[in-house]
């Protein structure tokens, strides 16, 4: 029953994300939502398309909510009423950044300011487990210090880290089908059915987007989608009491972070493209992306922007698989 009830949630948000994404294509261009592909050519590319996906999510997440409420009788309810305006805070911000950035501009610090909001929802209701295990350390019992110290750090800290490792068609969408798949199927094996549901819905979304986000793109998700899908790692990290393993799968974006911090934290360090559509990057590398570049230059001679997301997605893949054996989770 809890399996069927997960397709049918995952299915709806798939449905509304692929079924709304052309219509918001076609109404993003018309109204001048564009943003600039700076690896193709600079072509016009339809922006904001995250939103589509909040869409499906939130309203497979409410549906979730009403059959918790009528007919399961769960007690739940209100940790997913604060995910969900988790999920709507950050995308607020995504937006108001994606929309004023063009045109007034945000700064850095102002950005990660407004995030200090999002984990307000989760904070008022005590989600999550005080007690945390680590490794060596063993369990350590946080007490107050959870909701007012642990919570804000982990989402404040994967909204803004999610947002960093971006800019190459299909690359947000696809780490983020792959981290959440990895803690969906953590959450399922410690019997957290409301993390599943969210994990499922999004990554049900994503799969969705991707068909028009992969290479070449038809449509960005924009910040409206990398703000609520960094505190939606967070947010399932705490409901199913899985820190640890986000943990673990943040690893690439430590990695980001380490190269953001050399290029002093310039908002875009873009590659360069080369006639033959192919990339390279002329000096120091400043991303992830620019080390893919470089290794597969080095490996085949040319890179190609579908080539690098996915070597990228491959690493992010590899350190998924790395964080199930090191639980003592099967795979197979």
């Amino acid at each position: 029953m809890e399996f069927l009830l997960i397709l049918l949630l995952g299915s709806i948000s798939f449905l509304i994300t692929f079924i709304s994404l052309p219509s918001w294509i076609r109404r993003a261009k018309k109204t001048g939502f564009t943003g600039k592909d700076v690896h193709k050519g600079n072509s016009e590319v339809a922006e904001l398309g995250g939103i589509t996906i909040i869409l499906g999510v939130v309203a497979s997440l409410l549906i979730y909510i009403a059959l918790e409420t009528f007919i399961f009788k769960g007690n739940s309810l209100n940790f997913l009423l604060a995910a969900i305006t988790t999920i709507l805070i950050a995308t607020m911000i995504g937006m108001t950044d994606d929309m004023l950035g063009w045109q007034i501009g945000l700064r850095q610090r102002e950005k990660v300011l407004l995030t200090f909001l999002v984990p307000i929802p989760m904070m008022a209701v005590n989600a999550g487990h005080s007690m945390m295990r680590f490794p060596f350390l063993g369990d350590i019992e946080f007490g107050i210090l959870y909701p007012l110290l642990i919570i804000p750090i982990g989402i404040i800290g994967t909204t803004n880290g999610f947002n960093m490792l971006a800019g190459y068609n299909g690359l947000e969408a696809g780490m983020g089908t792959i981290i959440l798949s990895a803690m969906g199927y953590i959450a399922w094996r410690v019997g957290d059915i409301p993390a599943v549901v969210i994990c499922i819905s999004m990554i049900a979304a994503l799969i969705a987007f991707l068909y028009y986000n992969k290479y070449p793109s038809k449509v960005f998700p924009g910040d409206v989608l990398t703000y609520p899908l960094g505190a939606m790692i967070s947010v399932v990290a705490i409901l199913a009491n899985i820190e640890r393993f986000a943990v673990m799968l943040f690893f690439p974006y430590y990695i980001e972070l380490l190269f953001k911090a050399r290029g002093k934290f310039r908002p875009e360090w873009p590659a360069m493209v080369l006639e033959d559509g192919s990339l390279t990057v002329k000096d120091k590398c400043y991303s992830v992306p620019h080390l893919a570049i470089k290794i597969l230059r080095k490996i085949k001679g040319k890179a190609y922007e579908y080539e690098v997301v996915l070597l990228i997605l491959a690493f992010q893949l590899l350190v998924a698989l790395i964080t199930l054996y090191s639980f003592g989770l099967p795979v197979f």
